[in-house]
């Protein structure tokens, strides 16, 4: 049961779950839903998914496990393989239940078929929200042509002026609209003046910028006589001191790749470990002369163990233990 608690914490982390040999449960999300018919409005979330194809480990559940439990990279292995068997002889006969994920069940066919439960949204960026229901807006056919009939304020302002405009008021000049327009001249006017000196400024900026510039290129072309030189003679002592090699004064524990007669084999094998971010070295000789590459070289007995475990058991790759005393 604790498993199954793990693979749900860790889906509100990760896209992908992997159980090791039995499947993936995987992650897809989905936008907000908006329902015109009834008004009902759901927010992001993410679906739950499984993949029985993706069995091979990637070590998330297991470093989890291992990380929870306190205990080593190899024991939370173990742990979810006798988990996973557990689970293939419980589908034969009944469902095999994931709380707040979904059920399983074997098909006609001998699948696994997945039942997501969705009570637990696994987006954290929608955390607290639920959905909720806005009742849409129905408007009447005649309130919409009331709505768009032009009102009649004829009537109603002639009754509530307190006076008729008489003739003398119509024949007056437009002295505003002449004031109006002499505004607008002025503005022009001003506005004229104002970008014209700006274009003038502009101008002179650009012709300053062009003369720095070509006083800049004579003077990267003009040569300088600086007469003739004196030769001067020096003599170095170049004979190289030879230094013995001292021996190993430690004892180094390596998690070895392998072994190659051919130093260009070893430094290829080492320039692609370091490439995928492995701090990988070379080791002693081998009493046949043989360059051995590894993973790498700790001084620390614990550190080499868990890389031989993760390297062997997640990665799944060939490799042995070395110890140079």
């Amino acid at each position: 049961m604790l498993t199954q608690q793990y693979i749900k914490e860790l889906l509100f982390k990760h896209e992908c779950v992997t159980v090791p040999s039995f499947g993936a449960f995987l992650t897809r999300s989905i936008n907000v839903l908006i329902q015109p018919d009834t008004g009902l409005i759901f927010p992001p979330k993410k679906e739950v998914s499984f993949n029985s194809l993706l069995s091979s480990n990637d070590g998330i559940l297991a470093h989890y496990i291992a990380q929870k439990e306190n205990m080593s990279f190899e024991q939370a292995l173990r742990r979810i393989e006798k988990e996973v068997i557990s689970w293939k002889q419980r589908l034969i006969t009944q469902q095999l239940l994931f709380p707040g994920i979904g059920e399983m069940r074997l098909n006609s066919q001998k699948k696994i078929t997945f039942y997501p439960d969705g009570k637990i949204n696994f987006d954290l960026s929608a955390f607290g929200l639920g959905s909720f229901c806005r009742k849409p807006i129905n408007l009447n056919h005649t309130d919409i042509e009331k709505s768009n009939q032009p009102l009649n304020m004829e009537k109603e302002n002639k009754e509530n002026l307190m006076f008729t405009p008489g003739k003398k008021e119509k024949d007056r000049k437009p002295f505003g609209k002449y004031a109006a327009i002499g505004l607008i001249g002025i503005a022009l006017a001003g506005s004229i003046y104002y970008f014209g000196n700006q274009y003038l400024v502009n101008e002179k900026t650009k012709s300053m910028e062009l003369a720095q510039k070509k006083i800049k290129s004579n003077v990267q072309k003009a040569t300088f006589n600086l007469g003739s030189l004196t030769k001067m003679n020096l003599s170095f002592n170049s004979e190289p001191k030879l230094t013995e090699s001292t021996p190993l004064d430690r004892t180094y524990y390596s998690v070895v790749a392998g072994s190659f007669r051919s130093i260009d084999n070893a430094e290829r094998l080492l320039k692609n470990l370091r490439v995928n971010g492995f701090d990988a070295a070379f080791t002693e000789l081998n009493p046949q002369g043989l360059y051995r590459v590894a993973y790498g070289r700790f001084v620390s007995k614990r550190e080499a163990l868990n890389l031989h475990n993760y390297v062997r058991f997640a990665l799944k790759e060939d490799v042995w233990f070395l110890v140079e005393k």
